[in-house]
């Protein structure tokens, strides 16, 4: 009996120890866990607002700002062509955000002289180096030799050349132009070849729309074997009857222009060009695009005629991407440049809107961009010195001689003259 009871008091005294254990275990582990579940929600709650501050704070560092400005004409084919590039630039350039402000040709340098000269302006912008001379002279371009360097190896010496000065490079290139003559193949079967073939044209009532005017005509000087400037780039032309010569042919055809009532210049010869009603225009590769959207296969293009003492020599621009000296973001306005002026980008502005690539690695399918390659072969490359200047200011007069009746050569002289005054 003894024995029994102490083993029920055994068996009593372990059931003890069991639920004592069980009953211990239970209130430890769920007093922690209601400590805890705070404690893992806490964090998380100062933790979250911790991870999107930084992002929001990072995101302008991560993103970077890129301002260009173009002048492309509202509505344009290379506007056009211009905004698909921009758009593919978003996917693959993510890194960057591209603002971009389109302002008209006629100001777009006054204005990016006069915000750089105030200590701003955008980034970069692309136009012709019409003036990229007297811009690097005056400190308003950015010097990106060393920034640029051993980047340019896929464009063309010319195109490289075209955007530099005293051997630094002021510009990435983006494509050459030059004035042509455009015709539309159903009423001129053969483009005339010669000075002569074009005026016996014209005479005989083919409207041609000859853009009259110092830049457009420039080409027709070498054909009469005119030169405005010696080798030390001193104004002599004056100096044989060359120059005297192309001015009174330009005459000529000025005159049959004013008696047909045909544009005379490639702003009011684009509406009639365009809808067939003249035959043909002179005007340079940046109005391709507005052509072929609308003659299509019709529309051809060949050299400015030869004259009787050689070919024409229009005159060569390189469009290029020029940099702010004010921007602190040159880098990024290189890449930038670099991607626009990249192969896929060039094939765009090629076929889209008549750029001839400055870019060796586009491969050139289109018969009208290699007609344009062929017709530039002879184009006389636009020099960086700032006797070109004298040239604008002396020589864009020809109402003189068109509408005043003044003869060319005195014409000539008086302007030969007072360049050199």
């Amino acid at each position: 009996m003894k024995t029994k009871m102490s083993m029920l008091f055994g068996l009593l005294v372990i059931a003890s120890m069991v639920l004592a254990a069980c009953g211990g275990g239970a209130a430890p582990t769920e007093a922690p866990a209601a400590t805890e579940a705070p404690a893992t929600e806490a964090p998380a709650a100062t933790e979250a607002p911790a991870t999107e501050a930084p992002a929001a704070t990072e995101a302008p560092a991560e993103v970077t700002e890129v301002t260009f400005w173009h002048a492309y004409g509202t509505g344009s084919a290379e506007e056009q062509a211009l905004a698909k590039v921009l758009e593919q630039a978003a996917v693959d350039l993510p890194q960057y955000k591209i603002n971009v402000l389109q302002v008209p040709f006629n100001d777009i340098y006054n204005k990016y002289r006069t915000d750089v000269a105030s200590g701003a302006g955008p980034d970069m912008f692309i136009a012709p180096n019409d003036s990229l001379g007297d811009d690097a002279r005056n400190g308003l371009v950015a010097d990106i030799s060393a920034l640029a360097e051993g980047k340019l190896g896929d464009y063309a010496p010319l195109a490289v050349d075209g955007m530099s000065v005293d051997g630094k490079l002021y510009g990435i290139p983006e494509s050459l132009k030059a004035v042509v003559f455009w015709y539309n193949k159903d009423m001129i079967e053969t483009p005339p070849a010669t000075t002569d073939e074009l005026k016996a044209l014209m005479e005989g009532g083919t409207p041609v729309s000859i853009s009259y005017g110092c830049y457009h005509h420039y080409g027709f000087f070498n054909a009469f074997g005119g030169q405005i400037f010696d080798d030390s780039w001193k104004v002599v032309a004056d100096s044989n009857s060359g120059v005297s010569d192309a001015i009174a042919y330009l005459n000529d055809l000025y005159q049959i222009s004013k008696a047909e009532g045909w544009p005379k210049n490639d702003s009011e010869g684009l509406a009639p060009f365009t809808e067939g009603t003249v035959a043909a225009i002179t005007n340079g590769n940046w109005a391709m695009g507005d052509y072929r959207a609308a003659l299509g296969d019709k529309l051809g293009v060949a050299p400015l005629p030869a004259g009787p003492a050689g070919p024409a020599t229009p005159m060569l621009g390189v469009d290029g991407f020029y940099f702010n000296p004010n921007s602190t973001n040159q880098e990024g306005a290189l890449d930038v440049a670099l991607y626009l002026t990249g192969k896929a980008a060039q094939e765009i502005m090629m076929n889209e809107a008549g750029h001839v690539p400055a870019n060796t690695t586009v491969e050139v399918t289109d018969p009208l961009v290699q007609s344009l390659l062929d017709a530039f072969e002879n184009g006389y490359v636009r020099p960086q010195v700032p006797e070109l200047g004298l040239y604008w200011s002396n020589f864009c007069g020809t109402d003189e001689v068109f509408e005043k009746g003044v003869a060319a050569s005195e014409w000539v002289t008086t302007a030969t003259t007072n360049a050199n005054k």
